[in-house]
């Protein structure tokens, strides 16, 4: 606890228009949800956006009705396990496809499918001539995914940009067109390399051809130029995004973190009231940016927004990690004229600081605090949210019906998120091993599940999953339910004394609670 690289020559653009390849003409209707994986300085952060597939066509052609209109599908490309922090190696792009029924999804489907058997494919260590990319676009497999499966390896392998470009340059050439997923791509590329020029450059040919872009894109140019010298047109493009839907946190946080570097804190923190007002929750690392780059600066009112940062983290419960403590005591000790000192301690069980001997506010809820608490939480959490996107009111009360049979439990397992702690081992290894841990003092055990782990696979094997039914009570939820009601509930329902076992914070449902002291009392029980 705390107390106190150089670009090429010719911009992307400027190539492609001399070449006269591009003319503007309307989206087609079909969505693709695009994933990828960017390394940025200091550690690899996972982007995952929205794009629709788009087409050009070259100058002086006439436009046909060459595509067929599908209807635009909602798509979920995020898996509740998402991407463990210990994966090192960068993924490549992933992209899930929304189509209309029968053989054209089976098709698409069939090449995201192909896609995965190309993983090693190694890109070439310089620009090719458009004969050399020719005899290796014969030469492949499936050349009908080969541009797509290429720049998935060259953003997973951090290519040359040039050697993405001449592989953008050649499909222009050959097509007469460069299709949107793949001017993603390369954007990807042009970020993650911090190539300033080229995502302008991108940026202008998407605006022209596009009336509108995705999310997907913002979400890209805005981190690209807030890491640049010309940051303030991050802010341009979070202006642009505001007129068609709401910013999502990582473009506020991007432009949060580009005006805390050039020490324009006043710009930052009206960036993060807006953030707060619209609901969005700060990640601990924009929260330490304010930190880090407010050292040694004076001001009264700097320091009162400061404060107000930590009185955000008290009155959320929200616990600063080790690195985020040491930028608070560091801000403290650079206070002009204030004289503080911190100390990383550790809290002893009394409460009692070691260091400066106070005694910290209790954690434990009195009866009144947590009758309060549970009938916020069913009101705003459970019953004022989108509970029923993704699960059925059926399902719900099927789910209540099963915990007041068997009430009182002492601890409440989210099984899908604890199943995932040890990447390396099975998915039911790690869940039986908290299972087996948390059994041994005759605990009462409910475990949450998922349907898909009835079936035996390399990941739930059965012999395992009914050993440990004999030591828990399972609720197995639809494959796409969400279970944080669920967690929830049988908590509160079971009393003062149940936890819960999760790695999930849940601090999207804090910020649902009506008000900062019910939100203060939330009590949250990580694995």
């Amino acid at each position: 606890m705390a107390l106190f690289s150089q670009t090429s020559q010719q911009g992307f653009q400027a190539l492609l228009w001399k070449c006269r390849l591009f003319w503007p003409v309307s989206r087609c209707q079909q969505l693709f949800a695009v994933s990828f994986s960017i390394p940025n300085r200091e550690k690899f952060s996972y982007f995952s956006f929205m794009t629709s597939s788009s087409t050009a066509l070259p100058v002086g052609s006439k436009r046909t009705d060459v595509f067929p209109t599908k209807k635009r599908s909602e798509i979920n490309s995020e898996e509740k396990s998402g991407w463990d922090e210990e994966t090192k190696e960068i993924s490549e792009g992933k992209l899930h496809f929304s189509s209309c029924d029968g053989a054209p999804k089976k098709r698409l489907m069939s090449q995201v499918l192909s896609r995965h058997k190309f993983t090693n494919v190694q890109p070439p260590e310089k620009p090719l001539e458009a004969e050399e990319w020719n005899r290796l676009r014969e030469s492949f497999p499936s050349p009908e995914i080969f541009e797509e499966v290429m720049f998935n390896s060259m953003v997973r392998r951090n290519s040359p940009i040039d050697v993405a470009k001449s592989l953008l340059t050649h499909v222009a050439k050959s097509n007469g067109d460069v299709a949107y997923n793949l001017l993603v791509k390369y954007l990807v590329l042009c970020v993650q390399q911090r190539q300033t020029s080229e995502i302008r450059d991108v940026y202008d040919i998407m605006k022209i051809r596009f009336k509108i872009l995705e999310s997907g894109a913002y979400n890209l140019l805005i981190r690209g130029m807030s890491n640049s010298d010309q940051w303030r047109m991050a802010l341009t493009l979070l202006e642009e995004v505001k007129k068609i839907m709401i910013p999502s946190r990582t473009n506020y946080e991007s432009c949060i973190k580009a005006a805390s570097r050039h020490q324009e804190m006043n710009l930052a923190f009206e960036l993060y009231h807006e953030m707060l007002a619209k609901d969005l929750v700060p990640t601990l690392d924009v929260l330490q940016a304010f930190f880090d780059f407010s050292r040694g600066m004076k001001g009264a009112e700097l320091q009162k927004e400061l404060f107000g940062i930590l009185l955000y983290l008290r009155e959320n419960q929200i616990y600063p990690h080790k690195t985020l403590m040491r930028s608070i005591k560091l801000w403290f000790e650079s206070i002009p004229g204030g004289n503080w000192r911190g100390h990383l301690t550790n809290i002893k069980d009394s409460g009692q600081c070691p260091v400066c001997n106070h005694q910290l506010e209790d954690s434990d809820l009195t009866e009144e605090e947590y009758n309060n608490l549970r009938e916020r939480i069913i009101t705003d959490v459970i019953h004022g949210t989108d509970t029923f996107r993704k699960t059925s009111p059926q399902e719900f009360e099927a789910f209540q019906t099963f915990v007041e049979d068997r009430l009182p439990f002492d601890i409440v397992i989210d099984g899908l998120n604890v199943s995932h702690i040890k990447p390396r081992k099975m998915q039911c290894e790690n869940l039986f091993d908290a299972v087996n841990c948390l059994a041994k003092e005759n605990a009462r055990l409910l475990v949450l599940g998922r349907k898909h782990m009835l079936i035996n696979s390399s990941n739930w094997k059965r012999e395992i999953m009914k050993e440990m039914q004999n030591k828990a009570d399972f609720f197995f939820a639809e494959n796409i339910s969400e279970d944080d009601a669920f967690l929830l509930y049988a908590t509160l329902r079971s009393g003062k004394h149940c936890k819960f076992v999760t790695r999930d914070f849940l601090r999207d449902h804090k910020a649902c609670l009506s008000n900062s002291l019910t939100r203060h009392l939330f009590p949250c029980f990580p694995l």
